[in-house]
Order: C-alpha cells, then structure tokens, then sequence
C-alpha cells in the first residue's frame, strides 16, 4: 500500500493525503520551516509493511519546476525513452495477428462514439477527442470511463478539475435501468471503485506519473494483478502548451516523449489511453486541434467533437483512424 500526500504553504491549495493502491508517488510542496514564506519541494514515498504494521516515508528532493536544470534532466530522460522504444520490424500477417489478438475494443455507451470508432475505444491504442471548450470532451471521458469500470480498472488524470464523481454517478444510475435500490447503490460502489483519479499539475509530473505506472503495471502482469484498461488524460494540452513556444526544441521534445511512452504503454500493457486537447485558429479562421504538426501524428485516432447549444446534440467527426475513412461524421447524445 503506497500512502500519498500533498501539503502546500498557508493560503494554497487545501492540504490532501489518499491512500493509493498502484504505488505511485506524488510531489509535495512542504513549508520550509526556516523561511515561512517559501516552500520545498520533496517527492513523497511511503511504503506499509503489513507483517510489522509500520509505515516507512522517504522524501527526495525535486528542483522547481520553473528551473532550467529540470527541463535539461526531463530532456535527456525524453531523449533515453525515444531511443529505447524502438519496435522490431514486422510482416504484414504479424501486424494483422497484432492487430486482431488481445486488442478489444471497450464501448463509451455513445452510440455515435462507438460507431465512428468500430466498436468503441481499442486497446492498444491512443485516442484522441479535441473540440472547443464546452463541446463535450470532458463529457465523453466521463462517460467512457463510467461504463467501461464495469468491466475493469479505469485510471484517471486530471488536468484541469474535470473529474466530477457526481456526474458519473447519475450516469451509472441511467445504466442501471430499473433496478432495486440496494442493487443500484452496489453497482455504483463497484464502478466508482475501479476509478482512480490523480489530479496533475505539470508536464513533469505527467511524465513521473507515467514512468511509475509502467512500473506498477509491470508488476501486476508478473503477480497476475488487476488489469487497467483505460487510461484517461483530460486535457493533456493544458500541461504541454505552457511548455511549447520560443526557440528552444526542449518542450517539443517533452511533448513527443509524453506521447510516445503513452503509446508504449498502450501497447505493451494491452490498454486504450484516452486524451483531449482544446482547438486554436488556424488559417483563414478554420479552427484546427492544437499542439501542432509534431504531436498530430503521434495518436493512433484523432476525433473532433462539437456541440449545438440549443439542441444538446453532439456531433464528432473522424480527423484520423488507422481502420476507419476520414472525414465520417456521427451525431450522439448525453443525457443530463
């Protein structure tokens, strides 16, 4: 059992401290007791010894994340995992038997989603939904994670405090149907239960989160663990615009690190990773899904999502797929 924590100076953010059963560590930013007004960052790692009832912590300092020095470190460790991932040369009868084993595909329980998407969100792969603000995006990830936790593990990164528990929660009780009271409020603990959420502040705690993960999860193969099969980052261009820009190449690079070892964790642990990412103008006015030409190759799957305001219909349309034409439209609804 990992204990995590995260303490802040007076008048920041309220202080949190949550059990956490995949064993990953959190920063905190602990009040510097010789210069009250400042702060030091620490990562924070417990460990429980069940046999002795005895819980170990261990701080290990980090930089800010405004320094130089940590930009350098988390360009170089980008750097290492880029050339680390580099997958073997496959035939075409391997690709298919790649594509066709073990790769299910997990529906949202929107119909018109799942439609343009063959099925729904498919393992192994990286899937995108942008759109403006208000169009959905959030919507989508709440309501895929909802029903796809009645089958497995659903891992949720917060970006931007758009993990609303209450929503899910009228959503499981629109599932469930006509059931009895007792057996609606069991599936609910069931579903809220396979849902872990970790909120996440920056690019570089993005990246830790995700190398801890990989960890984790490679022990849970080699023990026969519980499977995660939804990893969902609601917005991941909230942590990498404020790093892009200017001459440098670093944040590019940190940008493409982060989508590479998502798609490396698709890939080796079997799981469909699920992100969204606001609109920009673009030319002539024409809004376009941020973050680039670098990163618009990187997902496997890219979906723009719009909303009529007066109708509440959404409508997504397919920007990329790797089995489906482009350009397909889809009309959905969520119910309030």
């Amino acid at each position: 059992m990992l204990t995590r924590f995260r303490v802040e100076g007076e008048g920041e953010r309220s202080s949190m401290a949550e059990n956490d059963d995949l064993g990953i560590e959190r920063t905190a930013s602990i009040q510097n007791p010789t210069k009250p007004s400042s702060s030091i960052g620490a990562r924070v790692r417990a460990t429980h010894d069940d046999d002795e009832d005895e819980v170990r912590v261990s701080l290990r300092p980090v930089l800010p994340h405004s320094s130089s020095d940590l930009i350098h470190q988390e360009a170089a460790r980008a750097l290492s995992v880029m050339d680390s991932f580099h997958q073997p040369w496959l035939t075409g009868v391997e690709l298919l038997d790649d594509a066709n084993r073990n790769k299910h595909v997990l529906p949202t329980g929107l119909e018109g989603i799942d439609v343009l998407l063959g099925g729904g969100l498919r393992e192994g792969q990286l899937i995108e939904i942008a759109g403006p603000s208000s169009s959905g995006k959030t919507q989508v990830c709440l309501h895929s994670a909802s029903c796809i936790a009645d089958k497995g593990s659903v891992m949720f990164l917060d970006t931007c405090n758009s993990f609303s528990p209450n929503r899910i929660a009228c959503m499981v009780n629109q599932f469930s149907g006509p059931l009895f009271k007792e057996a609606k409020e069991r599936r609910l603990e069931r579903i809220m239960s396979s849902i872990l959420c970790q909120p996440i502040y920056d690019i570089f705690e993005l990246l830790d989160t995700l190398h801890q993960l990989e960890s984790t999860l490679k022990h849970t193969v080699k023990t026969g663990g519980y499977k995660i099969c939804l990893l969902i980052i609601d917005s991941i261009s909230s942590l990498i615009a404020p790093i892009l820009g200017g001459k440098s190449p670093q944040g590019r690079l940190l940008m493409v690190s982060a989508g590479i070892v998502l798609k490396k964790l698709a890939h080796e642990f079997n799981l469909a990773v699920l992100v969204t990412n606001h609109m920009v103008g673009g030319e002539g006015g024409i809004i376009k899904p941020a973050l680039g030409e670098s990163w618009k190759n990187i997902p496997h799957v890219r979906l723009v999502v719009s909303r009529d305001q007066q109708s509440n219909v959404f409508t997504a349309t397919v920007l990329k797929h790797t089995m489906r034409a482009s350009g397909r439209t889809a009309k959905f609804v969520i119910h309030n």
